[in-house]
């Protein structure tokens, strides 16, 4: 027989418990257990078992599959919201969090190292076992990651040896590194029961010298090191291009065995069909995760998105949202999908959340913002391109089948290019349907039931889209006979068993489960038919919203779109899980006594749903008693909607003031503190010109920010002009004046598409002499180099070495003794760290920290259009009084006519927040995040503005931007920000 029924929401609502109409006893149901397939891991103190096999991680014998996301604390400077992150993660259904250690961050001097404050790597493990999540820790030496000399720290760049390889002088430095950040790292291991790090990777992407002597005994004793420093967990590798490159056995381990896994990374083209890197690839050393056949897939980094150069060419100036649009849901699904379809079960993606390259962490070749076009957004937001990513790593946490999958016999479908998988163990089918048209497309597609029978019921799969469905399965204790729909969770709460399955909005789908006798059916709300015949229960519905159907009293099954199922919240107690239907974002559940008491976000106006373990009769959101009713689905229902965000009002930014600076431009500017430039060799990679001193900016002890160089010389009368050579990063420029007559200004230009991956660049600035400065007497020539960041070392080849700053000056009609002397950054910051600032003269003065340094400067209006060739600063303070349980993310923008040369140097309470070129860009709006931003209390804002003097120069709107907001988020605490 087949039955239609329908049931509006307004009816649904008026149900009470007891409506669900009873059912004869369910055969073939078995036992539910209440406790999840696998315990979220925390700091328990008790000792753990991380191994592994061909198939899977195993933890405590347990399989598991490792869903993970790539953040990276030292991109988020404000501890607080680590934890924010950490439980976006948790609560879309991510079980493990990978992490970068940035060498640079932590140490500004050899023999220095600082994991306090925002880098407090203790704390950020602390919050992670906290949260439930296991952690991958990636701490190089070497990270590459688009940071500042690939992670190095800019003092590593005058040592002697070659970087990355068995040289002594290097290995002394990379082990007392390795020795501090072990000490943190060790005592969070989830072997020991202290925290939950299970994997720990061995440098990066280490493929120059993959296979040579000194590549493999650059491994071998990295390897010996961190077991020596009592790191016990499996150790890994990323192969960059799945080239198997440091598979077990190619580099001596002392002899230990089974410890250690090849990975690789991969960032495939999203405009092409998803690579196949496993079970139906190529095989060998081209496959994958078949160049290393007993140990399980493991793809460290996939790519989540990309990194955006300046000028933004790769995607045509459009920026991060670009990258997101062209990197959206429905990639992440096919290409993930594909992923797990080809036994991928550690799966890293890289980036869950970018971030912020703050100060002067950015390599050359990217901008301030990490963005990344992620699934969470610089600001903390949620896009919808975490939808897949919650649906799979909900499925993955209740359906432990798929931790456990061989290939099975092969399966064609018109249209659809198709992956069928089996567990040898529990005999359950999984199907990858994959659709690489442009055009949706419905075959009937053949499955094998778990009695070996074939169904061949159509599937519809969207254009360019991805869906896993089962056969065979277990949802809550009910076998799934097959579904045309992806299955997304699944939990036992009080006597009934709820299952959901998801998918795109406005197609079909169909669900068959396995019932001895026919049950009685209830559709509570949506849409939906049913049919029973063979020992199936088939369900059928159009994905709507939210479509419920009630199987007895004893099962639900849930039919949700993509945007319902964003909003179904799986969160496991001690005493069994809990599901929760409405907010933005369920943070934490906890169950006491006969209270259900939840912490989270909404931003607007929200429904709550509670599905919980019997005895709970009463909830609480975020502290406040929430009055609920019990609904014919086994839930409690809020009677009231739970408010969203409150309003947010943002200040104006005025009352600024201005100061010129470059004094050292003058020619009676003291300099006899600075340092005299007259070292004759260096260990840059570039050459030192013969017979001149050495003029790089590394070699005299200033590594980040801008450097000034003043020479001083006799007798001019016949310089016709000035060449100056100079090599910076990406976007580099360099002013000159000569007895602080301006002679111009030089600068790198914008890179093109096909050079957004060059990080050092060089030129020669010829600057003519102005006739009436050609005299004999002394003359100071005064250089403002702009070095940018040094340049990632991705292929060993110490190109982190390359000089910054001046390289050689020579005259024409002349040629002068000139004495150097050099100046940049006054000492590291003990708070904010070596990165924050650099070597303008209102850096090395205090300008840019908070306080009552601005009360003598000239008041001024933006905008502002002055031609001057120099650097300004600008201050000014506002105010900010919003709500204590309101997360707002707040940005700062500029704007103005992109014809203007001029480059911002951004300060909030003294913290670099980043670069903005107006004429270049892609970048206008800056992420400062909250507890360096005060979101209740005064802030100081200083605007430190170079600009070459061809055109007007600004800035000129400069506003705070609404980027974000919740009611709810987490508590946060300042970020210390002291004064000079």
């Amino acid at each position: 027989m087949e039955v239609q029924l329908e049931l509006t929401r307004r009816t649904f609502a008026t149900l009470a418990a007891g409506a669900g109409l009873s059912v004869p006893a369910a055969a073939g149901r078995s036992a539910a257990a209440d406790a999840p397939d696998t315990p979220s891991p925390s700091a328990d103190g008790a000792a753990h078992t991380v191994a592994f096999d061909k198939y899977s991680v195993l933890i405590d014998g347990r399989r598991v599959v490792l869903w993970s996301g790539e953040i990276h604390p030292f991109r988020l400077p404000s501890p607080s919201l680590w934890r924010d992150v950490l439980q976006k993660l948790r609560a879309h259904g991510l079980n493990t969090v990978g992490i970068y250690v940035a060498w640079n961050c932590h140490s500004p001097a050899p023999g220095r190292y600082d994991f306090t404050g925002v880098r407090d790597l203790d704390l950020f493990l602390r919050m992670a076992a906290e949260e439930g999540l296991y952690v991958i820790v990636r701490p190089g030496p070497y990270i590459n990651s688009e940071t500042d000399g690939g992670g190095f720290p800019g003092w590593l760049s005058v040592t002697e040896g070659r970087a990355r390889t068995d040289d002594p002088t290097y290995l002394s430095y990379a082990d007392e590194y390795l020795t501090a950040v072990n000490e943190i790292v060790a005592r969070h291991q989830y072997t020991r029961g202290e925290g939950t790090v299970v994997l720990y990777q061995l440098e990066n992407e280490y493929a120059a010298l993959a296979g040579t002597a000194t590549g493999s005994a650059y491994m071998a004793h990295l390897y010996a090191k961190v077991r020596a420093d009592g790191i016990d967990v499996p150790l890994f590798h990323n192969d960059f291009d799945r080239n198997g490159r440091w598979v077990p056995g190619s580099f001596d381990t002392g002899g230990e065995a089974d410890r250690w896994l090849y990975a690789f990374d991969g960032y495939p083209n999203p405009a092409e069909p998803a690579p196949d890197w496993g079970y139906f690839g190529v095989g060998g050393q081209q496959g994958g995760s078949t160049a290393s056949p007993g140990t399980p897939g493991f793809i460290a980094e996939f790519g989540g998105g990309w990194f955006d150069p300046w000028g933004g060419a790769p995607f045509s100036g459009k920026g991060y949202e670009e990258v997101r649009r062209t990197r959206d849901a429905a990639y992440l699904r096919r290409f993930c999908l594909t992923n797990l379809a080809n036994g991928i079960k550690i799966h890293n993606i890289y980036m869950i959340y970018g971030g912020t390259s703050w100060g002067w962490l950015p390599a050359p070749i990217v901008y301030t913002s990490y963005d990344y076009g992620a699934a969470i957004d610089e600001a903390r937001n949620v896009t919808p391109k975490m939808i897949p990513m919650h649906q799979i790593g909900q499925l993955l946490h209740s359906v432990p089948d798929l931790a456990k999958l061989d290939r099975a016999a092969d399966v064609t479908a018109p249209g659809l290019k198709t992956y069928h998988l089996t567990n040898p163990d529990t005999g359950a089918h999984v199907y990858v349907l994959r659709n690489d048209s442009a055009g949706r497309v419905s075959p009937g597609v053949p499955l094998t039931l778990a009695d070996g029978t074939t169904v061949t019921p159509d599937v519809t799969v969207g254009a360019h889209d991805a869906k896993l469905i089962a056969a065979g399965i277990t949802l809550a204790g009910r076998k799934l006979a097959y579904s045309t729909v992806q299955p997304m969770l699944a939990v036992s709460a009080g006597r009934r068993g709820v299952a959901v399955f998801a998918g795109r909005a406005g197609e079909p789908a169909e669900v068959a489960l396995a019932y001895d006798g026919e049950p009685e059916v209830t559709v509570l709300d949506g849409s939906a038919s049913f049919t029973y015949a063979d020992g199936r229960l088939t369900l059928k519905a159009r994905l709507d919203g939210l479509t419920r159907v009630s199987i007895g009293d004893s099962y639900l099954v849930l039919f949700a779109d993509d945007d319902t199922s964003a909003h179904l919240w799986r969160h496991d107690t001690p005493s069994g899980p809990v599901l929760v239907r409405g907010p933005a974002l369920l943070r934490t559940a906890r169950l006491k006594g006969t209270g259900a008491h939840l912490t989270g976000d909404t931003v607007e106006d929200a429904d709550l749903e509670v599905w919980a373990p019997r005895g709970v009769q009463k909830v609480t959101w975020n502290g406040e008693t929430v009055r609920v009713h019990a609904t014919a689905s086994g839930s409690l229902a809020a009677q009231r909607s739970l408010p969203g965000a409150a309003d947010v009002v943002l200040p104006a930014l005025t009352g600024w003031r201005h100061r010129a600076e470059n004094p050292e431009a003058q020619p009676d500017f003291d300099d006899s503190g600075w340092t005299v430039a007259d070292k004759t060799s260096s260990q840059s990679t570039t050459p030192v010109p013969a017979g001149r001193p050495v003029l790089f900016a590394d070699d005299y002890g200033f590594h980040y920010g801008d450097v000034w160089y003043r020479g001083s010389f006799d007798d001019a009368r016949e310089a016709e002009s000035v060449k100056l050579a100079y090599s910076t990063g990406t976007q580099g420029l360099l002013m000159a004046w000569l007895d602080g007559r301006p002679l111009g200004t030089h600068r790198m230009p914008v890179p093109a598409a096909s050079e957004s991956g060059r990080g050092t660049w060089t030129a020669e600035a010829r600057l003519s002499v102005p006739p009436d400065l050609r005299t004999a007497g002394g003359h100071v020539l005064s250089v403002l180099v702009r070095r940018m960041q040094h340049d990632q070392d991705g292929w060993a080849a110490d190109t982190h070495k390359a000089a910054r700053g001046l390289t050689a000056v020579t005259f024409t009609g002349v040629t002068p003794a000139v004495t150097w002397r050099v100046q940049g950054e006054a000492g590291s910051d003990p708070v904010r760290g070596p990165l924050n600032t650099g070597g303008l003269y209102g850096e090395r003065h205090g300008w840019h920290l908070p306080g009552p340094g601005a009360g003598d400067w000239a008041e001024v209006d933006f905008p502002l259009a002055r031609r001057r060739q120099g650097v300004d600063w600008y201050r000014t303070t506002f105010r900010l009084g919003i709500d204590h349980d309101t997360d707002a993310s707040i940005g700062i923008t500029f704007t103005d006519d992109a014809t203007r040369a001029y480059r911002v140097q951004l300060y909030v309470n003294g913290w670099n927040m980043g670069q903005y070129i107006n004429d270049v860009g892609p970048q206008h709006t800056f992420v400062v995040p909250n507890g360096i931003l005060r979101t209740r209390g005064r802030n100081t804002l200083a605007l430190a503005v170079l600009s070459d003097g061809t055109t007007p120069a600004g800035p000129g709107e400069v506003t705070l931007t609404l980027l974000g907001k919740a009611a709810g988020g987490v508590k946060v605490t300042p970020v210390e920000s002291p004064g000079a």
